[in-house]
């Protein structure tokens, strides 16, 4: 895994395939501030609730010259099915070889009732438009999430 990012570094360059097959990469969001959120699975009730809430706040996000993109070990079918379920209008990327994941450091060891497993953990990345790290959210809780991002990305 490589060492941890801290605001002030550059964010990683990233090059994964997106809910349609197409090519996302960092340089698609040059000139943006771009909210980079990771989940773990598409369609479970925490990340359902994560892309719903990023969702409802879109338009402000848009005004405040920020976009979102999720990212998640899903496939870009898995995306697809999960954006179309919960009417959810935001770019998801898919990560199946996790090389992103491990760039951002959010892949991660876990633990669950003493079973020991890597996992993506809830991280959420607020770059800048000249592809500077402003703000990490590390082991995010849900409940009140994209209201905080926004008001970090109102402030850039």
């Amino acid at each position: 895994m490589s060492k941890s990012l801290v605001p002030g570094d550059k964010a990683p360059e990233f090059s994964l395939p997106d809910h349609n097959g197409k090519t996302v990469t960092l340089h698609s969001f040059a000139g943006k501030a771009l909210v980079l959120y990771f989940y773990p699975k598409d369609d479970t009730s925490g990340c359902t609730k994560e892309a719903i809430d990023f969702h409802a706040h879109a338009k402000a996000f848009a005004k405040a010259g920020a976009a979102i993109l999720g990212v998640s070990p899903d496939s870009p079918a898995s995306h697809a099915k999960f954006r179309t379920k919960h009417d959810i209008g935001l770019p998801l990327a898919s990560d199946e070889n996790k090389t992103m994941l491990e760039a951002y450091g959010v892949w991660v060891e876990k633990s669950m009732y003493g079973r020991k497993y890597m996992g993506v953990e809830r991280t959420t990345f607020l770059i800048k438009p000249n592809g500077e790290i402003a703000a990490i959210w590390r082991k995010v809780k849900v409940p009140g999430h994209a209201e905080a991002v926004l008001k970090a990305a109102q402030e850039l």
